[in-house]
């Protein structure tokens, strides 16, 4: 893991060698990051009940002034900022996050105030999964083999929830998650024929499908 502040290719921490070259680049799509990564719809509806509730309290105690609903405005107005923070954290990073699969790896570029890459090897892929929304949209969690030295909160929010003794790098929030999923499947096989796939399956509500190239 290294940080970088000149790209001779964006996204990627130098010119690739000969006989490598990219497959697929893409990044998070904001508002899915924002809903998925930062749950910002949760905190909303976590607010809206706090700001019910104080007016329901108001209204049984009787507003006797304007100060009366001050409460009330500061947690309106609490809600407002907090998930606005969460909005532009989405959006930095969403804007700084470059995620690219080439023949031989895939590399992680992310990080708001300091870029950094993270190079996967194909060969230290053991799987890929796919959970996938009815949008389209959908997350590419990475199970890693071997024992690389990623830490959980390095790799946040591009890491599987919960997952924080083996943290497994994800590729979030990404449009036409599918398609890329299968890329780098097909990539996998490629480095890996002993591997196999398994196409995911369907459901009409979203429930998480999974796609998996598993290394020999």
């Amino acid at each position: 893991m290294t940080e970088y502040e000149v790209e001779p290719i964006p996204g990627l921490p130098g010119m690739l060698p000969p006989g490598e070259h990219i497959v697929w680049q893409g990044s998070p799509d904001r508002r899915v990051l924002a809903r998925t990564a930062f749950h910002t719809r949760a905190i909303t509806g976590y607010f809206a009940v706090l700001v019910a509730w104080a007016i329901g309290s108001a209204l049984v105690t009787g507003v006797k002034s304007p100060g009366d609903l001050v409460g009330v405005a500061m947690t309106a107005m609490l809600g407002i900022v907090g998930v606005g923070l969460l909005q532009l954290l989405a959006w930095g990073s969403a804007r700084t996050t470059i995620y690219t699969l080439t023949n031989r790896r895939i590399v992680l570029r992310i990080g708001i105030a300091v870029p950094k890459c993270i190079n996967l090897p194909l060969g230290m892929i053991g799987s890929v999964d796919l959970a996938a929304r009815a949008d389209g949209s959908g997350d590419l969690p990475l199970v890693i083999t071997g024992t690389p030295k990623l830490g959980y909160l390095a790799l946040w929010p591009h890491a599987r929830a919960w997952k924080l003794v083996k943290p497994q790098p994800m590729l979030r929030a990404l449009p036409q998650a599918e398609h890329v999923a299968t890329m780098i499947a097909q990539a996998c096989l490629a480095m890996n024929p002993g591997g196999r796939v398994t196409a995911p399956e369907t459901h009409a509500h979203a429930v998480p499908a999974f796609a998996e190239a598993a290394a020999a």
